[in-house]
């Protein structure tokens, strides 16, 4: 037998790589909600703080599931956000993907990220508003990391790994804030889901 047949063999016995799945009960629609949830110019260093947050969206359920589109946040709503005394308008829009992305069986936590944000920002009484997305205006792209806690039933947004950006920024608010298209934005909070939802690999 020659070594190409040889080799060729083997690779053919050789077993195949199982791609990365996942396990998600009970799935279906589930709301997310959060206490005090920040959104902060990093940039800038300037912070709007919420009293709450709500997400609503869908888990897909059963096993072998892939990581890309496990579930979408169908909304994304702020409470109670200030900046300066003043009230700010927070609406983000559009289906976003949920993806799995990693699992830790120790510490029973699931990596995940939110994908195609797209929003906007309002402050009428400070005289500010933008638009926050990923790398242009209307790319509706943006991106935050998460974690979700099977021991908690919580997804917690990280302030770190996005790409969200603010453009279309106007207003003389925004200059007196310092406040410009281009700065990084990120938001972070704790999203409670109901109802319980257990998110594993595989």
């Amino acid at each position: 037998m020659s070594a190409t047949a040889a080799s060729v063999i083997g690779l053919a016995a050789a077993p195949a790589l199982a791609a990365v799945t996942w396990t998600v009960k009970p799935g279906g629609a589930a709301t997310g909600t959060a206490g005090t949830t920040v959104v902060t110019d990093s940039t800038a260093g300037q912070s709007v703080s919420c009293t709450s947050s709500v997400a609503k969206g869908t888990l897909k359920k059963g096993s072998g599931l892939a990581g890309a589109g496990i579930g979408t946040v169908a909304s994304l709503t702020f409470k109670g956000c200030v900046v300066a005394g003043t009230t700010v308008s927070l609406t983000v829009s559009g289906k976003m993907p949920l993806n799995a992305t990693k699992y830790n069986g120790t510490t029973k936590t699931a990596s995940m990220t939110i994908t195609k944000i797209h929003g906007t920002l309002n402050a009428t009484t400070l005289g500010c508003k933008a638009t926050i997305d990923g790398t242009g205006a209307s790319a509706h792209n943006g991106m935050v990391h998460a974690k979700f806690s099977n021991k908690t039933d919580t997804l917690q947004v990280l302030a770190t790994g996005g790409n969200l950006k603010l453009y279309n920024v106007s207003g003389g608010g925004c200059s007196l804030g310092n406040i410009n298209s281009g700065d990084s934005v990120n938001f972070t909070g704790g999203y409670k889901l109901t109802p319980k939802q257990i998110i594993t690999s595989p």
